[in-house]
């Protein structure tokens, strides 16, 4: 088994990526026939999650999935989950929650430290969070597509994750945003409404705004900060 601790990057196995998913659906049945019950999908549920999760359903029905629930996030990408939650019924989500109120955050820290300091509002909300529901598991999965962003092109199918220490999935990485669109439509499958308001990528709301580059779809995310990534994908 490929694990963390026996990582090579010469013992990785290939994959078709001109398949009719681009490799997708075969990165996925190789990781849950590799890793079974040890692999997690942590899904936000934006579109490309809901392309993984009809993939993933194909393959693992009862399939873990871990959402961080920040108590931040959008009452659109609740109502989200709710929906994925009746169309795949045997999933398994987890709402994973921080360890600490927004209340106890903010008698920490001050109001809104999303303002103040929105790397160590990521981290005590996602990283930490996302740390604990993985720490049982060998690998996990991630919707990443190198389209995305400069910080993303370099991703491979496996991946060596240092910051979680594990084995990173990310079957969709050479998807296109049209790609993405295409298979939700042509599945009909439900999603997060915010997509049609000029949100490709969706976030916590205090921090998500509509994109205003066309070239750069996660544009409106922590916008002129000058923070592009919550953390959860650098080392």
């Amino acid at each position: 088994m490929l694990t963390f601790e026996s990582w090579e990057e010469n013992s990785q196995p290939s994959f078709p990526s001109e398949s009719e998913t681009k490799g997708a659906l075969e990165v996925l049945e190789w990781a849950y026939r590799t890793y079974e019950d040890q692999l997690v999908y942590a899904c936000s549920f934006g579109i490309e999650g809901i392309v993984l999760i009809e993939l993933i359903s194909r393959i693992k029905p009862d399939a873990q999935i871990v959402f961080l629930d920040t108590d931040y996030h959008f009452k659109e990408t609740l109502e989200t989950i709710e929906k994925v939650k009746k169309r795949y019924p045997f999933l398994r989500v987890q709402m994973q929650k921080p360890e600490i109120t927004v209340e106890e955050q903010a008698k920490l820290y001050g109001e809104d430290l999303f303002k103040t300091n929105a790397n160590r509002c990521c981290e005590l909300r996602k990283i930490i969070p996302l740390q604990k529901a993985i720490a049982p598991s060998t690998a996990w999965i991630s919707g990443l597509r190198r389209e995305q962003s400069e910080t993303r092109k370099s991703t491979d199918y496996l991946n060596l994750d240092n910051r979680f220490r594990k084995v990173k999935v990310c079957p969709l990485i050479h998807w296109t945003w049209k790609d993405v669109w295409r298979f939700v439509s042509k599945h009909e499958l439900d999603y997060n409404v915010l997509h049609d308001q000029g949100y490709p990528s969706i976030g916590c709301a205090p921090c998500t705004n509509r994109a205003f580059s066309e070239e750069d779809l996660r544009s409106g995310r922590w916008s002129g900060s000058g923070k592009t990534e919550c953390g959860l994908h650098t080392s």
